[in-house]
């Protein structure tokens, strides 16, 4: 039988009780509703009437009037309509008798006394026979009513015990198997397959554990059959990782160590099986390396291993699934070999710099012996070519000075000699400095600094070399008689901003985040607005050293913006 069927017949079962009970119960109602009707149309009126006649029968020792007779006619007439009982047909037609003997006395007293007596007890009689019969009914109807309650009882009492019994039950027999389907479903959620349920029933419930059962059957056989080849991507893709040159380590996304290859566990100096399935910030609490990794964001590490210094790159690959970070792995790739080569190459060039200083400064000094009268006169072209070698020399020895400066600052040999001096001195300097390139493009510096502004912390060379770069470069790219906007303002409460503009064709977009990069030079630029590409990379250096900011705004048609901030003297 379905489920559907037993609820059905369950209900149907409740539904008859309840009508059997409620059929009892108009039953007995109207067995005690007639036995009360009949007392009070039958027994309970004979006496009304034969109170009626005795009433008149007895008013006094008189002849009976003719309003009397009356009154005895009509209850008279009733009373023979309502004979109930047995016996009571006799009394009544007695008194008939007698009633019609006392009219035929016509006032004899005498006689008609006799005949009031003889009616008295046959009145007497009716209303003691009706009085009876009336006992004997309530009786009847009181035994009625004590069956009824006895009835009523019993069948309210079962048909609570049913359903009190039916509802402690069915609903267990409905809730018990979702609940054990329930449990059942979170171990097959945990991928415990070996789960199966034994329904006891032909209803749907064992149709549904059938099915559950063949469910985790195909799924165990799944998980069995696909578990080997599982295994074995794993385990390639462990030796994989483990033929890496680089230092691999994964993390869950608890920070619970997933795997480490050979050269990680080299590098921390933990094997395997002390790494794996550890929490990653407890071991960091006793391992340096480790700690950095998870706390530090550096680029670069220098990590002592081998018995030497080696240099490696580190890189963090957060792990998703469904736009939820489920891991993530750090990769630390070996670059001692480039970083060799790279400072060779620093030391190269600050090297071969240093060295070309000297030279270019002698050819300087030559063409300064060279441009004096008392050595000899010289014409027009040998002049001309004197100030081309002079511009060259100039241009070498700026080469030479900025090759120095990002060499230091490569090598970590940038030294700051901080000291607190107010904007004004640093923009007297670079000014100052300018003045000459720019009166020869008839390009005039309008310079706006507050006297009040406060004094800023920095390295006033290093500054002013930054400041004279970027009024270099407004220079360059503006048009003649054009003005460079030179402004000093608070940026911030503890910040000086230092702002140069021009009013040139400015630069393109897509090549403004490029601009800070070393040896990078816009495209299209004229012979004498171009340089070693050096200079913006140098000035970023230098202001990032002094815990400052610099930036470039541009528009096409509108000129840069180039600015840089500065913390305040404490």
């Amino acid at each position: 039988m379905t489920i559907k069927n037993k609820l059905r017949t369950g209900i149907g079962f409740l539904f008859v009780l309840a009508l059997i009970c409620c059929g009892l119960s108009v039953y007995f109602l109207n067995r005690l509703s007639a036995d009360a009707g009949a007392i009070l149309k039958d027994n309970y009126k004979t006496l009304q009437y034969t109170q009626d006649i005795l009433n008149v029968i007895d008013a006094n020792d008189k002849p009976l009037s003719a309003k009397q007779f009356a009154v005895i006619d009509a209850n008279l007439i009733r009373q023979q309509h309502n004979v109930t009982e047995k016996g009571e047909q006799e009394l009544t037609d007695s008194l008939t008798v007698i009633y019609n003997d006392i009219k035929l006395y016509k006032g004899e007293a005498a006689g008609e006394s006799q005949l009031r007596s003889q009616a008295r007890r046959l009145i007497y009689g009716i209303m003691h026979l009706n009085m009876d019969a009336i006992s004997h009914k309530n009786d009847v109807a009181a035994d009625t009513a004590s069956r009824a309650n006895v009835l009523v009882a019993v069948s309210a009492f079962l048909l609570f015990t049913i359903a009190f019994t039916f509802a402690v039950n069915f609903p267990g027999y409905i809730a018990d198997p979702l609940k054990e389907l329930t449990a059942r479903i979170r171990d097959v959620s945990n991928r415990n397959y070996h789960q199966q349920i034994d329904f006891k029933s032909d209803d749907e419930f064992g149709e549904l554990g059938q099915a559950f059962n063949t469910m985790t059957k195909k799924l165990d056989e799944y998980e069995n059959s696909n578990l080997a080849s599982i295994l074995f991507e794993k385990k390639r893709i462990e030796t994989i990782i483990n033929t890496m040159q680089d230092a691999i380590v994964g993390l869950d996304e608890k920070m619970i160590i997933i795997f480490a290859n050979e050269v990680a566990c080299s590098l921390i100096g933990l094997t395997t099986d002390q790494l794996t399935g550890r929490y990653a910030p407890d071991i960091a609490l006793e391992n340096d390396l480790l700690r950095n990794l998870l706390v530090n964001e550096q680029s670069r590490l220098k990590i002592f291993a081998d018995n030497r210094e080696s240099f490696y790159s580190r890189e963090s690959l957060s792990v998703s699934s469904k736009s939820k970070v489920i891991g993530k792995v750090i990769i630390l790739k070996n670059i001692t070999e480039y970083q060799q080569l790279d400072e060779a190459k620093t030391n190269f060039i600050a090297t071969i710099s240093h060295e070309l200083k000297t030279p270019i400064s002698s050819i300087k000094m030559s063409l300064k012996l060279l441009e004096d009268d008392r050595i000899g006169n010289v014409n027009v072209e040998q002049r001309q070519l004197l100030e081309n070698i002079d511009d060259d020399a100039r241009r070498l020895l700026q080469i030479t000075g900025e090759l120095l400066d990002m060499a230091q600052v490569e090598t970590g040999k940038l030294q700051l000699n901080f000291g607190s001096t107010h904007p004004r001195n640093i923009v007297d300097y670079a000014v100052k400095a300018i003045k000459f390139t720019a009166d020869q493009k008839q390009v005039s510096i309008k310079v706006k600094c507050d006297d009040t502004l406060p004094e800023v912390h920095a390295d006033l060379d290093k500054t002013t070399w930054v400041l004279i770069n970027l009024l270099s470069n407004a220079i360059k790219y503006s048009h003649e008689k054009s003005t460079v906007e030179l402004i000093v303002k608070k940026h911030k409460n503890d910040e000086i901003e230092f702002s140069v503009k021009d009013h040139g064709k400015g630069i393109e977009e897509q090549y403004l985040s490029r601009l800070f990069e070393r040896y990078f030079k816009v495209p299209n630029a004229t012979a004498d607005q171009t340089g070693t590409g050096l200079g913006l990379a140098i000035a970023k250096d230098f202001i990032e050293a002094q815990s400052g900011h610099i930036e470039v705004d541009s528009e096409i048609g509108a000129g840069s913006r180039f600015a840089f901030t500065l913390k305040r003297a404490v």
